[in-house]
């Protein structure tokens, strides 16, 4: 008699990674979905009974600096993990398809209308004849939006060269324009806080794009032994970026929270509500990302460290939407 021969196994397991594939990505455009409703809900609710007035437009605003945050992160983490991936001895030169040409023009149209809000005198404009475009180009805040306007706009243009890796340069000056903007002349010591503001801008772009692209190589490089390789060489920097971006929060939380009123100003004002809720998701990405690097270390199969990896992903993404909504609202100095 012949032996009855069991169904083959690839047309099951094709369905199961469909499904699979299609309940991840479910769930990320849920996630993205939640993270944007962070800063257009958000203000009402942090101000509420603070005494602190809502500006007009803190939603919009909140919504397109974490656009702009996150198309700063993802192109400087694929340059990134992309310099990592070549020092590694024997690393597979397939590298999954670029977002950075979609993340600058996300970029691109996020400064374009954070550009408006400037030519309007930090109003919501009710149409194109209340932004004065000329009006840019005559104050310091002005200026810098024009540049990181430019800045996503000549890195959208060198994503199509043959060497996109210039794009470096430009995403650079947003992220230079962008600690200038967060500290005015008027503030004390402003270059102190744009140094602080800048170390922490770039760690964390980094930090959030670099996780994002390995987590996206290791699925090419499923066979490979350089995948375990490049997430343990990630977790490594990672874990200086953590430490960079802890004392650079904290020294500009200090800056703009007096020691002696920091718990009063954490639950009674909208900026101290929202800076304690980061405060509290990054450290739970902190756990995420240990988690991860005791499975790298220690479990029979380094690649299963992929799935605290992803959370921390998700984490990261509410953490930028967090941000975002963090730079719309008063800063809470009491002279």
């Amino acid at each position: 008699m012949t032996p009855i021969q069991p169904p083959p196994r690839t047309a099951g397991t094709g369905r199961r990674s469909r499904s699979s594939g299609t309940g991840r990505t479910a769930a990320v455009l849920v996630l993205v979905a939640l993270a944007a409703l962070i800063p257009v809900l958000g203000p009402s609710p942090a101000l509420h009974g603070t005494g602190e007035a809502e500006a007009p437009g803190t939603g919009g605003i909140a919504l397109l600096r974490t656009v702009l945050f996150a198309a700063l992160s993802v192109p400087l983490g694929e340059l990134f993990v992309n310099r990592l991936a070549r020092s590694l001895p024997g690393a597979p030169p397939d590298r999954p398809r670029s977002w950075s040409p979609y993340a600058a023009a996300a970029g691109f149209l996020a400064a374009l209308g954070l550009a408006s809000v400037v030519a309007t005198g930090n109003l919501v404009p009710g149409g194109m004849a209340d932004i004065d475009v000329g009006g840019l180009y005559e104050s310091r805040d002005g200026k810098l939006a024009l540049l990181e306007v430019n800045g996503f706009l000549a890195a959208w243009l060198c994503t199509g060269s043959r060497r996109p890796g210039l794009q470096v340069w430009p995403l650079a000056a947003v992220v230079v324009a962008e600690a200038l903007r967060a500290h005015p002349t008027t503030e004390y010591s402003p270059l102190l806080g744009s140094g602080l503001t800048l170390v922490h801008l770039t760690c964390a772009s980094l930090w959030v794009g670099g996780l994002l692209y390995a987590l996206r190589v290791l699925r090419r490089w499923r066979e490979a032994e350089a995948g375990p390789a490049l997430l343990g060489l990630y977790a490594r920097v990672a874990a200086v970026l953590l430490a960079a971006l802890t004392a650079t929060g904290v020294g500009s939380s200090l800056r703009r929270m007096p020691p002696g009123t920091i718990l009063e100003q954490l639950t009674d004002t909208a900026y101290g509500r929202v800076l304690l809720a980061k405060v509290l998701l990054v450290a739970a990405v902190a756990v995420l990302a240990l988690w991860a690097r005791i499975r790298l270390a220690r479990a029979s199969d380094p690649l299963s460290a992929c799935s605290p990896a992803r959370a921390e992903v998700a984490a990261l993404g509410v953490v930028v939407a967090v941000s975002g909504l963090l730079t719309a609202l008063p800063v809470p100095i009491r002279w």
